[in-house]
């Protein structure tokens, strides 16, 4: 059931930075009449200030405090600018508050995820490190070089199969790649446009990791998930195969990665997701040194950081804000406004 609409016009208070910086997709749906303010910056105790007055608050999916949470018992709508709202306080909301999520990144994480496997089965890290520090050095230069391989014909194995994995193999199956996956339904029918050569409930996990040539972990985290590819799955892996994590560090158990990857257990890894989901940005968040391997692709969790996502997120965002403000069923909604 929708909720009720405000009373116009909508009071929107923007503390998401990175959405705030797409102001004209943000009001390119129901704008008249709408009073927006751009919190980005201020103080949690400002931010407080203002949630009384407050219809509809654009935020990340940890950017609320429950102190925010109590502040703003006004509240019609939390929308989140992401897809992950593990911060948010329900418990301290009002009943009335609606709270609301948002995608889109699933095309460019598929395109990470290939970009990454590129990367790694032809050695790209290596061969540009080696040439900054003046060494031209390859097969034909050097009989020690080992050789690159194409991804054509190379199997990938999928860990879970929604939006982003589904894209992700569409893009594999268009390189020419085998795709084969587990998922939480095995017997539900694959994604339109989706060729798989088997799925498997998360039991036959152990078997995807032994005949796949590169692994992608695009599981959400949950109780079930956690720890999910530990020691054992890393000693299933054939020693020439990669594993791409791209969903949430702790999917995988932070020192079976490192140990497998160190001890050359398999060829190598990209990792977009850590441990320590924050950080203290100035050092990769996790408790072993993966900036020291040479086989390991790092990057600070930013495969979804395209134009392209967040204009279309701040477009979906502004369509529910019109939706709220016309009494219209909302999208992707997270927690239904009681009442």
């Amino acid at each position: 059931m929708a909720p009720s609409p405000p009373p116009s016009p909508l009071r929107i208070l923007v503390t998401d930075e990175i959405i705030g910086r797409f102001e004209s997709e943000l009001t390119s749906e129901g704008r008249d009449g709408n009073l927006w303010t751009n919190a980005v910056g201020l103080t949690p105790a400002e931010v407080c200030e203002l949630l009384p007055q407050t219809d509809v608050l654009v935020c990340t999916g940890n950017g609320m405090s429950a102190d925010m949470a109590r502040a703003g018992s006004a509240l019609r709508l939390v929308q989140v600018g992401g897809a992950g709202c593990e911060g948010i306080p329900f418990g301290s909301l009002a009943p009335g508050t609606a709270v609301a999520n948002t995608y889109h990144h699933g095309r460019s994480l598929a395109e990470h995820v290939l970009m990454c496997l590129m990367m790694l089965s032809r050695r790209v890290l290596t061969a540009d490190r080696e040439l900054r520090s003046g060494l031209w050095r390859t097969v034909a230069t050097d009989p020690g070089t080992p050789f690159g391989t194409t991804l054509e014909g190379r199997t990938m194995g999928l860990i879970g199969l929604g939006e982003t994995g589904a894209r992700t193999a569409r893009l594999a199956s268009a390189l020419g790649m085998r795709v084969q996956a587990v998922r939480r339904n095995p017997d539900a029918p694959p994604p339109p446009g989706v060729e798989l050569e088997w799925t498997g409930g998360v039991g036959e996990l152990r078997r995807l990791m032994a005949t796949s040539d590169a692994v992608v972990v695009s599981a959400p985290l949950t109780e079930d998930t956690r720890g999910l590819v530990g020691a054992e799955e890393f000693r299933a892996m054939k020693p020439t195969s990669f594993l791409i994590n791209v969903a949430r560090g702790p999917v995988v158990d932070e020192d079976a990665a490192f140990a497998a990857l160190s001890s050359g257990a398999i060829a190598g890894a990209a990792l977009d997701v850590w441990w320590d989901a924050q950080g203290d940005g100035r050092a990769i968040p996790s408790r072993h040194p993966f900036e020291k391997l040479d086989n390991v692709v790092l990057t600070p969790h930013n495969s979804g950081h395209t134009r392209d996502t967040f204009e279309a997120r701040a477009r979906e965002i502004a369509e529910n804000i019109r939706r709220l403000a016309q009494g219209e069923p909302l999208l992707n909604v997270v927690r239904a406004a009681a009442g």
